[in-house]
């Protein structure tokens, strides 16, 4: 929910010293008026004039790091949005926030602290526009938290604001085919089940990441930017370009542009985020086989917003929206093919003229989805020669990638996301880990057969803390050959390159004795995709009586897990940690 502030004063109408800005200005706190002599004389040493205290201002968070090929180039894109903003009239105002990546964190106990990042970074950028009095954002994201994150800020503050996003890495190459970061997960697994030699692996670590940019394939960071121009928060084409492009940096341009326009309409997200922005942005992520973890993102934005959505809302649009785009992790291509061919718009054409978008939603531009697309032009999928991508009446699978399963195993839901085979089932026992490490233990060491049923829990957001991705263990199983055979769920997350039969969410999760906290080794599981199920062959009555006596400690006392564990809702709701937010 946006901020709700008291009414500035208008002791200051009649004094001399103030200007002509537009009174709609909430940095006319901080830049008019003989009592905001010093605020200026401090703007004044960091090279502001007069034009630019007379100017919108802007803020440009910007979470440019060392720690991840995501962000490393993002203070060059923030110079381009800066030059675009301050062309069009405005004073861009460029400040930093933090990054976890989740590449280098995956596996370890760090992990932990990437869900935890999203929120760190929705407060803080929250908390510069609030205390800086800021009129607008221009909101730069790279690595997977970042683009929510920036997000919910947004929605928080209620400023006029666009999403601008750092774009992809270009695919890595070896042995004469495209390769990714994904590539050396499974190639990690490969090795351990003796298909793959440590010099190849070697050879592909060092070829699949060739510069700056997200992760390749459609995982959470391509996920999210492209659900920016679904929901309406980034104009069209905005998602695709490739980071190092010279096309990144025109978009960058752009959108600081763009945002003076928003300013002067006083367009800000509430004017345009509407239960059918959500609906456009689960239809955008189904349809291109998106990461499971938009799911919680979208729940969390929603949820900030005060959009009523429901985590079946997802199965719903689900049922209706076929999977049309062949991508990574479950297909071969990559961010950049899709950008060779169109972009996002392409998919979200395709969507429209099937009538599986809510053409009349509004965006950041003014537009309806409608409007946008019309304008924007994109190519039909029936006249392009791109075989990765398919009609709506000739699509992948009839019904969307993402599932939400419920059952007595996950009565809030659970998530997976359908890379492959479209009807997964299995029922038998299941084997039990209280946490990553030790299910990776058991899959390295070769114990895992066809057929199994792997649990770990205690992962969620408030368990682990942090709900940490297991990309790991799922890319360990995947690279043995299992992907299809094995089943796995967690009440932790799932990369967005994690493909196979991987259930996520599990809700309620085990901390808050959700009865996947019942479960022991040999209980039968039965997963049935067709029939959205995840459950056990127990009675009500006794997993009740197992979870009777059931405790756990949590597993940080102190600092910032300890904090922010405490705080998290459930991932049927998103995980948010903002008490204003509505809780579904």
């Amino acid at each position: 929910m946006s901020q709700q502030e008291p009414e500035r004063s208008e002791a200051e109408s009649d004094d001399p010293y103030a200007g002509s800005k537009d009174p709609e200005l909430r940095s006319r706190e901080v830049t008019e008026g003989r009592d905001r002599a010093p605020h200026r004389s401090m703007f004044r040493a960091m090279g502001f004039d007069d034009d630019d205290l007379e100017s919108p201002m802007v803020g440009v968070p910007n979470p440019a790091a060392d720690i991840t090929p995501c962000n490393v180039h993002l203070d060059d894109v923030a110079s381009a949005a800066i030059e675009g903003i301050d062309d069009a009239g405005g004073m861009p105002i460029e400040f930093g926030t933090i990054t976890i990546s989740d590449a280098i964190s995956m596996g370890t106990e760090g992990m932990k602290s990437s869900l935890i990042s999203r929120e760190v970074i929705a407060d803080s950028v929250e908390l510069v526009s609030f205390g800086e009095r800021m009129d607008a954002l221009v909101t730069i994201g790279g690595c997977d938290k970042n683009m929510p994150g920036m997000m919910m800020a947004a929605i928080r503050t209620d400023l006029p604001s666009v999403f601008l996003y750092g774009g992809s890495i270009m695919p890595g190459e070896h042995d004469g085919r495209e390769v990714t970061i994904q590539n050396v997960f499974e190639g990690v697994g490969a090795v351990a089940d003796g298909d793959m030699s440590d010099d190849e692996l070697d050879t592909l670590e060092r070829n699949a990441c060739p510069g700056a940019g997200s992760c390749g394939g459609m995982f959470t960071a391509n996920t999210m930017a492209s659900i920016s121009e679904a929901i309406g928060f980034a104009p069209l084409g905005s998602a695709s370009p490739p980071a190092e492009d010279e096309a990144r940096y025109d978009v960058a341009r752009e959108t600081g542009k763009l945002v003076l326009d928003v300013v002067e309409e006083q367009r800000t997200p509430s004017d345009f985020l509407s239960a059918k922005s959500f609906e456009n942005a689960i239809a955008l992520q189904v349809a291109v086989g998106g990461s499971t973890n938009a799911v919680l993102h979208l729940l969390a934005m929603a949820a900030e917003a005060d959009v009523d959505l429901d985590i079946e809302d997802f199965n719903r649009i689900s049922a209706r929206t076929p999977k049309i785009a062949n991508l990574q992790p479950g297909g071969e291509r990559v961010m950049n093919d899709l950008h060779e061919v169109g972009g996002v718009p392409v998919i979200l054409r395709e969507l429209l003229e099937a009538d599986l978008l809510h053409g009349d939603a509004l965006t950041v531009t003014g537009e309806t989805m409608a409007e946008a697309v019309e304008r924007y032009d994109p190519p039909a999928i029936a006249d392009l020669d791109a075989d990765f991508l398919h009609t709506v009446d000739d699509p992948i699978h009839e019904r969307g990638a993402i599932r939400i399963l419920t059952g007595n195993l996950a009565p809030e839901g659970a998530v997976i996301k359908i890379t492959g085979e479209d009807h997964l089932h299995h029922e038998g026992p299941v084997q039990v880990f209280e946490e990553e490490k030790n299910a990776m233990e058991y899959v390295q060491e070769g114990h895992v057969e066809s057929g199994d049923v792997i649990c770990i829990r205690n992962e969620g957001p408030r368990g682990g803390p942090g709900m940490r991705e297991m990309l790991g263990v799922t890319s360990a199983v995947a690279g043995q050959g299992h992907a299809e055979d094995v089943a796995l769920f967690t009440d932790g997350r799932f990369s967005g390159a994690t493909r196979g039969f991987s259930i996520g969410h599990v809700a309620p999760e085990a901390f808050v004795g959700g009865p996947i906290a019942a479960l022991e080794d040999g209980d039968v599981v039965t997963i049935d995709i067709d029939n959205l199920e995840l459950s056990v062959d127990l009675s009500d009555e006794e997993l009740e009586a197992r979870l009777e006596d059931y405790e756990v400690e949590p597993t940080y006392t102190s600092g910032v897990l300890a904090k922010y564990g405490a705080m998290f809702d459930s991932a049927a709701n998103g995980a948010v940690t903002d008490p204003g937010s509505k809780q579904n």
